[in-house]
């Protein structure tokens, strides 16, 4: 069976509109959550991270588009036409694409918005994506709450191997926006400072907002420096409840299991975690009993919610981006703003960012419904 790789990437972001301009700032220690009043959406001060829609509009116009988009819409364009043009690829018949959105262009059913209701359909943002750019196959929209991202990769993973497509781009992204916050608020996870994932002193959710891309390839010809190949990844749903997650983390530890054996790997092999890390108590306590049922309660680990906030059907695509940065640079980046260890097990918290030799990690994500995926990668160059 042929090797199956990530590429390319973009990440279009509050650090700037590529992926350098991102890791630069997480190197540094720099969070791009800020403190936010906006009445609009929320009626008290919240920490977000969000691009300013001078910034959005301005690239976008660069793009030369001849219909109106959605903001969503646009800055997943961006990304994605930065992503296509470094793989120097002809989108023909044997070239998908696959878009990761929790909740999509949720905010045209908002008042005052100037797009018509049925733009709110994941069919119809997959639509447009694919006939904006000219895609010759209909785009597979995932919608798996917080795990998307990362299940989006193992799909396109998939469809390679299976010889579907020849290549696969996957582009994420999730707007704030006023049905998102009041949604978090209400279940009292919102955050009134920075976000602490795994932190005693944690005190719950910030909300961002990116769009990412990548491109998913057997070519060893079009590899990025950074490229990794995807060596294994797994679902499970523990069917826990409808936002609280398994208190055994079940579905979570059977996912890394999978992945693991998929990869034909031992937990000893893998130089980090890049966990989902949402420093809510009970998605913070879950990942840690599930890392140490699958033996990973050695292995540094980290959450990027402090950098970029929770990006939902993002999250997990832009953090994997990010985990193949760290392993090109052979460094660990810092759990941003952790203070002392707030869950009942064991973690190897990432306190200081740190040169060191990496070769695999491995990306995990949970989320709403009880859904959780896990996939493994390894440093090509």
């Amino acid at each position: 069976m042929d090797k199956v790789y990530l590429s390319y990437n973009t990440i279009v972001s509050a650090y700037g509109l590529d992926s350098a301009s991102a890791i630069s700032q997480i190197k540094q220690g720099v969070s791009s959550l800020k403190l936010t009043d906006d009445k609009n959406i929320l009626p008290n001060p919240f920490y977000t991270s969000r691009l300013e829609d001078d910034i959005i509009e301005k690239a976008f116009a660069q793009l030369g588009p001849s219909e109106k988009m959605t903001q969503l819409e646009q800055l997943m364009a961006i990304s994605l036409s930065k992503t296509i043009k470094a793989s120097d690829i002809e989108l023909n018949e044997r070239v998908g694409l696959i878009i990761s959105t929790t909740k999509g262009n949720i905010d045209t059913l908002e008042s005052g918005n100037s797009f018509s209701k049925e733009r709110a359909y994941l069919s119809v943002l997959g639509k447009k994506l694919t006939y904006f750019f000219g895609f010759q196959n209909d785009a597979l929209v995932l919608s798996n709450a917080c795990v998307s991202g990362v299940l989006a990769i193992a799909i396109a993973k998939r469809f390679v191997e299976q010889g579907k497509y020849d290549h696969v781009f996957v582009v994420g992204g999730d707007l704030v926006t006023q049905f998102i916050l009041s949604g978090f608020n209400a279940f009292q996870a919102l955050s009134d400072e920075i976000c602490r994932p795994y932190c005693k002193t944690r005190t719950g959710i910030n909300i961002g907002e990116v769009a990412a891309s990548a491109f998913v390839t057997k070519d060893v010809q079009r590899l990025s420096e950074e490229a990794v190949e995807i060596l294994g990844e797994a679902s499970r749903n523990d069917a826990n409840h409808i936002s609280g997650p398994s208190r055994t983390g079940e579905g979570l530890h059977r996912s890394i299991q999978a992945a693991l054996a998929q990869a034909d790997l031992t937990p000893d092999a893998i130089d980090y975690v890049s966990g989902h890390g949402t420093a809510t108590l009970f998605n913070d306590e879950m990942e840690a009993i599930a890392f140490n049922r699958s033996g990973l309660q050695d292995t540094p680990l980290n959450s990027l919610k402090g950098y970029f906030g929770h990006t939902l059907g993002a999250s997990g695509l832009l953090e994997t981006i990010i985990g193949m940065h760290s392993l090109h640079q052979n460094i660990l980046f810092s759990n941003l703003g952790f203070q002392e260890l707030g869950v009942s097990e064991p973690l190897n918290i990432i306190q200081k960012t740190t040169p060191t030799t990496l070769k695999t990690f491995l990306k995990t994500a949970s989320g709403f419904g009880g859904c959780n995926t896990a996939a493994i990668f390894k440093k090509v160059n």
